[in-house]
């Protein structure tokens, strides 16, 4: 198992591609701490299925966009498990507007747990694994739009921009410290969240046909990327966004 011993944080992980890699790490050995906002129901599903492999899990609630809750998510895990070595930056909401007409606040809401979450959890692990001495893994859940651009969605494209940027400046500041820190760019995944447009036949043959692949993604395939990036394996990997899309991007890049 790739990852027997260690211990990793996966923000987000309730449902979709954060429960995913939850799954996958705990598959792989990890003993993995779910966070989550809102209801502790919101956790059960990812803890009661690590916990049916047999895996070790702690769900803990913590806001990403709140300091005091994001050094509490550490903490929660030292107590637990010791010992911090993977840390996945994947919690991230999004909203449509014309952008003439974006609404500040949902603007601000938006760059809160997209960027400014991914900046603290990122500088709270990081801390961590410099005083553990031992390095680490930092992996962001970006998106093709760190690149692409994405019409209704000028905040959520704007956040995913910046943690290209974050992830770049910081992979160098860190890599002293044997600390690797890549994104991972996903295109269109299908979760629970998109059942609408599976039922929706035009819209999802429109976007089948900017697949070169012709289907959408699996969580599952999601998190066997991350499983990778933090493994052994890519121990020299670094600074660098990983897109998993099915070949959406460059064939956008080609129209």
């Amino acid at each position: 198992m790739r990852l027997q011993g260690k211990t990793a944080v996966v923000t987000g992980a309730g449902t979709g591609i954060g429960q995913a890699i939850a799954l996958a790490f705990a598959k792989e050995g990890a003993s993995v701490v779910v966070d989550y906002v809102g209801n502790a129901s919101v956790a059960e599903e990812t803890l009661n299925k690590i916990s049916a492999m047999g895996g070790k899990s702690l769900g803990v609630a913590a806001d990403v966009s709140n300091p005091d809750q994001v050094n509490r998510l550490i903490q929660q895990t030292l107590a637990a498990f010791g010992k911090l070595d993977i840390f996945v930056n994947n919690a991230g909401i999004e909203k449509k507007f014309a952008f003439v007409d974006y609404p500040l606040e949902e603007w601000q809401k938006i760059v809160a747990v997209n960027l400014t979450g991914a900046f603290l959890c990122s500088q709270a692990a990081a801390r961590q694994m410099i005083a553990q001495g031992s390095g680490g893994r930092i992996i962001n859940i970006s998106s093709i739009h760190e690149d692409l651009a994405f019409p209704l969605n000028a905040a959520y494209s704007a956040t995913k921009g910046g943690i290209r940027m974050l992830m770049r400046t910081i992979a160098v500041e860190l890599a002293p410290h044997q600390i690797t820190v890549n994104n991972i760019g996903p295109g269109a995944i299908y979760t629970p969240i998109d059942k609408d447009v599976e039922s929706d036949a035009k819209l999802n043959d429109r976007i089948l046909a900017e697949i070169p692949m012709g289907r959408w993604g699996k969580p599952e395939e999601v998190a066997l990327l991350a499983v990778y990036l933090a493994s052994e394996d890519a121990a020299y990997v670094t600074g660098s966004t990983h897109f998993i899309d099915g070949g959406m991007l460059r064939n956008a890049g080609s129209l």
